[in-house]
């Protein structure tokens, strides 16, 4: 099979830079397994990388790395190797590398609809979901939720279909159709591979469950993190809203923390509405459209840095909209806000007797501290509020407020202010994204996921010649394999 060598890749965020000794782009299954057999026969590692928004290093990889944008078909479901009673109307069997933006659409066309997502519709399923990637509102858990079945490849180019205990598929018909390949069902592997920072394999394919097709009125007020706060702490605002998120300025202005409050609730479809009424407000999205904007505003943050509070609070106030209503996906869509180039960080806040306040409180403290050293946030900070997974390494454990700490690309001090707050967080029981900016190590795996050595389990029967693990699994799990490592180096 064909491939590059020598190819520099680097994601998104500018932040992870590496280069593979080969490169390749799949178009089906068999030759995923060829890649997996090839990999194993040389003594290198092999990674699939998904679409790079990812800000960790979760895809680095010095061996050999798979591209997926040839692996992102519709496939047909194949109605006849699953259980009697099988809601199939709603059901949707796509190939790894579909990304959400052209599943959404596809989606629209049969009257249907993903049930929830985060702002960015530019990655894979199988690496959105792969880290637990998130939307809002507290009766949504992570797009995880939605796989019913996975299909990968391991060890060996060894074939699994992986699912819950009750999985959809008939295992008498599946055998006898698909001889050569392992039907595990089984909530432990399930809720392994589901969250397994690709550890597990590479993934070929999932079966997801969706939704009928439905709109969405989006309405962004301002408000203060004191009024904010006074509202959470009653939590009526979470029950009461589909979707209900906030913004804020870490940094006071005037003595007051600026929020912009985010809702949003289901209509019917709307027969007429006024221009202004189809769209966000005109000027933010505009300004985000402008190439290079993260480069002229960065420019501006440093030369002025003692400007950034105000600045910041700004780009919230630009942000105002008594009104916005579309089709689900195009609400849920950040839009042109995420063209700007950026560094963020995010930390799962278990919300139990409300102790995230605490922490929120504790990280705007630490803001203060490193503004009177003159570093200063260049973006706003985001609350979002998820539903707990049974996912081993979700870090949605419990029901959870996602806190989002980002920087403009290139703001001075970035990388040392989020780990700073991400270790400061770990206190107060905080968890990090894996696919967002973080300094995890093995030391703390264990006690912030409960459930750890059952991934553990899996990822020894799926991976057990450590031939899908890289840099980002070394630093985080501890899976260093000196030996292999030797053979990788003298061979890339």
């Amino acid at each position: 099979m064909k491939f590059q060598t020598r190819r520099t890749i680097c994601n998104d965020g500018g932040n992870v830079r590496f280069m593979p000794k080969r490169v390749y782009e799949p178009e089906n299954l068999e030759q995923i397994q060829d890649i997996v057999r090839t990999a194993e026969s040389e003594g290198v590692r092999v990674r699939a990388i998904g679409s790079l928004h990812s800000y960790s290093d979760a895809a680095k990889t010095r061996g050999f790395a798979i591209m997926p944008q040839k692996l992102d078909k519709i496939l047909q479901l194949d109605e006849t190797v699953l259980n009697d009673g099988v809601e199939t109307d709603t059901l949707v069997h796509v190939q790894s590398g579909v990304r959400l933006r052209e599943l959404n659409d596809w989606l629209a066309d049969q009257n249907l609809a993903l049930p929830n997502m985060g702002g960015y519709d530019e990655q894979t399923v199988a690496g959105a979901t792969a880290t637990s990637t998130h939307g809002s509102g507290i009766e949504f858990g992570p797009l995880t939720e939605m796989i019913q079945s996975v299909e990968l490849v391991s060890d060996n180019g060894a074939l699994y279909r992986i699912e819950p205990e009750n999985g959809i598929t008939n295992p008498a018909e599946f055998i006898q159709k698909f001889p050569d390949w392992h039907l595990v069902q089984n909530d432990d592997w399930f809720n392994a591979v589901i969250v397994g920072m690709g550890c597990m394999g590479i993934f070929y394919s999932l079966i997801i469950k969706v939704i009928p097709k439905y709109w969405l009125k989006e309405v962004r007020t301002l408000s203060t993190w004191k009024e904010v706060k006074a509202a959470l702490q009653r939590s009526d605002v979470l029950r009461e809203n589909r979707h209900w998120e906030v913004i804020f300025n870490p940094h006071k202005v005037k003595g007051e923390n600026l929020c912009l409050i985010t809702t949003r609730n289901p209509v019917q479809k709307p027969r007429k509405l006024p221009p202004d009424k189809k769209n966000r407000n005109f000027l933010p999205e505009f300004g985000a459209s402008i190439p290079f904007i993260w480069r002229i505003s960065g420019w501006i943050f440093k030369l002025f840095p003692k400007f950034s509070p105000k600045l910041v609070n700004s780009a919230i106030k630009g942000l105002e909209d008594d009104g916005y209503t579309n089709i689900s996906y195009k609400v849920l869509n950040i839009g042109t806000a995420n063209k700007v180039k950026a560094l963020s960080s995010e930390i799962a806040l278990p919300m139990k007797n409300n102790s995230y306040l605490d922490a929120v409180e504790k990280f705007l403290e630490m803001a203060a501290e490193n503004a009177s050293f003159r570093k200063f946030h260049t973006a706003p900070v985001s609350l979002r509020f998820v539903k707990a997974s049974a996912a081993h390494l979700s870090p949605q454990q419990e029901n959870t407020c996602m806190m989002e700490i980002i920087f403009l690309k290139d703001t001075p001090g970035a990388p040392e202010m989020l780990g700073e707050y991400e270790k400061e967080l770990y206190a107060d029981s905080g968890r990090p994204h894996m696919g967002q900016f973080n300094v995890l190590t093995p030391e703390r795996i264990e006690e912030m996921y409960p459930r750890f050595h059952a991934w553990q389990h899996v990822n020894e029967q799926l991976n057990a010649n450590g031939t899908f693990n890289n840099s980002f699994s070394d630093r985080v799990f501890g899976t260093e394999d000196h030996e292999f490592q030797s053979q990788e180096l003298e061979r890339v």
